[in-house]
């Protein structure tokens, strides 16, 4: 995806999230225990604010500039908050170049880094906040765009995944793991894990276990909000569960 189609789908995401029923703010996040509605909606503003006092810094600035972002307000204001948020973030971006330099946890990055971060922060927390709108008794959740859900699971796989096992559990050395997305052209990526950490490809490859499914279906899956039982899995199936056991951030 390009940076243009990120912002996009933070927009559409976010707008998703903006308009989630005041009156379920109180509900449970079904995949996220002792998270609710209005939990997601402050952390994910938050987050925008963050972002926001990041870029607006400067290329040299230290991440640590921008850690104190203002939290949202409690209750029903932080819906109207929220998207005050993500207005602020999406023009804060019109300002910049993407390739122009910008600070990342991951150390000097782009302004594109953060397009392509937020984007998938928000679809994802989209999805926290409509499950639990649906476990409430509400509809069900609308689906993340199938293509936007394959850039999800790709930066999940080059960002998440590589930062979160810098050394790699023995029992996973020498060990491959083939995703596959079912609905989406070249959604598919070879994970070799190493004591040295993990290698990324993309392309068709046999692994030791390979996990198909459609794109939504491996990115939630990947970031825990479904199990790994739902998605069809062919082959050493305990490295899939180590892998994503050990894939936390």
């Amino acid at each position: 995806m390009t940076p243009d189609e990120h912002l996009a789908m933070l927009r559409t995401e976010g707008m998703r999230l903006a308009a989630m029923p005041p009156d379920a703010l109180d509900a449970p996040v079904p995949t996220v225990p002792g998270w609710t509605l209005e939990r997601v909606v402050r952390h994910t503003g938050r987050v925008h604010r963050w972002v926001s006092a990041t870029l607006a810094a400067g290329p040299d600035a230290s991440m640590a500039t921008s850690a104190s972002a203002e939290s949202l307000p409690r209750g029903r204001d932080c819906l109207p908050a929220y998207r005050d948020a993500l207005d602020e973030l999406l023009a804060e971006f019109d300002k910049h170049d993407f390739d122009r330099p910008a600070p990342t946890f991951t150390g000097p990055g782009a302004v594109r880094f953060w397009a392509r971060r937020q984007a998938h922060e928000v679809a994802v927390h989209r999805v926290d906040a409509a499950d639990a709108v649906h476990a409430a008794g509400g509809v069900a959740p609308e689906p993340v765009d199938s293509l936007g859900a394959a850039d999800g699971v790709d930066e999940w796989a080059r960002l998440v995944l590589i930062r979160a096992l810098p050394e790699v559990p023995t029992p996973l050395h020498g060990k491959t793991v083939h995703l596959h997305g079912t609905d989406t052209p070249d959604a598919e990526w070879l994970l070799t894990f190493g004591p040295d950490g993990v290698k990324v490809e993309a392309g068709h490859a046999k692994g030791d276990v390979a996990i198909r499914g459609t794109a939504q279906e491996l990115l939630l899956t990947m970031w825990r909000r479904r199990p790994l039982a739902t998605l069809e899995m062919f082959g050493d199936i305990d490295v899939a569960h180590r892998m994503v056991d050990a894939a936390v951030m």
